[in-house]
């Protein structure tokens, strides 16, 4: 039985949404742009006309986001006085909030990526740690793990530079994530992974502990200004690795950048062309200096609100265990999966979820 007390706590939580959100002040934004779309010179700047519209799509989908939510408890309100003059069962009351409660649920935990760089296409580099082949092969394995999660979760996923190693595994590799919230959902993944397991490169099938990195950056639009004096910049080519055969690279179309200023290196091998490798690391490093400024303006905000749990960058977030049990465990959230093959083959979200739930945007 829905009870007169259970819809007004939905209606409590719609109404925290529709403030944490700023519903209205993106209702108003939105009208604006919209009247700005019909002006005659809308076109004449095409790239900000561009803009435009893609500000109006993410203020659409968040705007239309809440009027579904507002949209299922009306329903259900109305289904509730249907119930009590007999006029709607107790089984279509029952259908109605549970479609109200998966709603809000949904808006919910879209709050946590409402900040304005989680929409953004991710940008995630991995990097073995220390112990050669092994730590290499381990680094191989979380790249597989994140193409799968990619893969499964439809995001258009693009390998930038991979540096393969000797015998097995990576020195590193760069890959992009495009769709939606993919920063939002990735930023999460930034630390240190650490596996534990029987070793198949140890002929005494001795336990080895590995250790790889994942940094994970918002790719920052044209809407994102950052400026990047040339003079704090270098630049060294070299040919990109190949397959061997004729898939070697046998110009020097991969490209490093190097900013004096941050001490950011860059490579990209992305495609046969050094230009275009240039304009894209460049891009890179624009989007690594604007997550270096959120960086600064959430430790800012720790400081201010005296956060305890702050993540701390570059730490261990989460151990994979193979031998002598089988778990993997996120260490910021404690969430934990008895089954560490599904977690390797992609299946990521439910740590996903556990993290932004805890430490997403409030």
């Amino acid at each position: 039985m829905i009870t007169d007390q259970q819809i007004s706590v939905l209606n409590r939580r719609k109404e925290d949404l529709f403030k944490f959100l700023s519903i209205e002040e993106k209702q108003l934004e939105l009208q604006d742009l919209e009247k700005l779309t019909h002006d005659a010179d809308f076109w004449n700047n095409s790239d900000k006309a561009q803009l435009t519209l893609k500000k109006i799509s993410k203020l659409k989908f968040w705007v239309n986001t809440y009027k579904m939510v507002e949209n299922e408890l009306d329903e259900l309100g109305v289904l509730q006085e249907f119930y009590n003059e007999n006029e709607a069962s107790e089984e279509d009351l029952e259908k109605q909030h549970q479609k109200a409660l998966a709603s809000i649920a949904n808006l919910e935990f879209k709050n946590m990526l409402s900040a304005q760089e989680d929409e953004l296409p991710a940008v995630l580099t991995i990097n073995p740690g220390a112990g050669g082949t092994e730590s290499q092969d381990w680094a191989e394995m979380i790249m597989r793990m994140y193409l799968m999660w990619g893969e499964k979760n439809g995001y258009k996923v693009k390998e930038l530079d991979l540096q393969k190693a000797e015998p097995a595994g990576i020195k590193s590799v760069t890959l992009e994530f495009d769709g939606d919230f993919a920063f939002g959902h990735l930023k999460g993944e930034n630390g240190v992974h650490r596996l534990v397991r029987i070793s198949p490169f140890d002929s005494n099938a001795k336990r080895h502990t590995s250790f790889a990195s994942v940094f994970v950056y918002p790719l920052a639009d044209d809407s994102i200004d950052i400026t990047i004096d040339p003079s704090e910049i270098s630049w060294d080519t070299f040919r990109s690795s190949g397959a061997g055969g004729q898939g070697v690279n046998k110009i020097e179309s991969a490209v490093r950048l190097k900013h004096k200023t941050s001490g950011i290196i860059i490579e990209n091998s992305e495609t046969r062309s050094q230009l275009e490798n240039k304009d894209k690391a460049l891009k890179l490093l624009k989007s690594q200096l604007y997550e270096l400024e959120l960086r600064k303006k959430q430790e800012e905000k720790d400081k201010l609100e005296g956060n305890k749990k702050k993540i701390e960058w570059g730490s261990q977030i989460r151990n994979y265990v193979l031998h002598p049990y089988k778990m993997v465990k996120d260490l910021r959230t404690n969430y934990e999966s008895s089954n560490p093959d599904a977690v390797l083959d992609g299946d990521l979200n439910a740590f996903i979820k556990a993290y932004l739930m805890e430490f997403g945007q409030k």
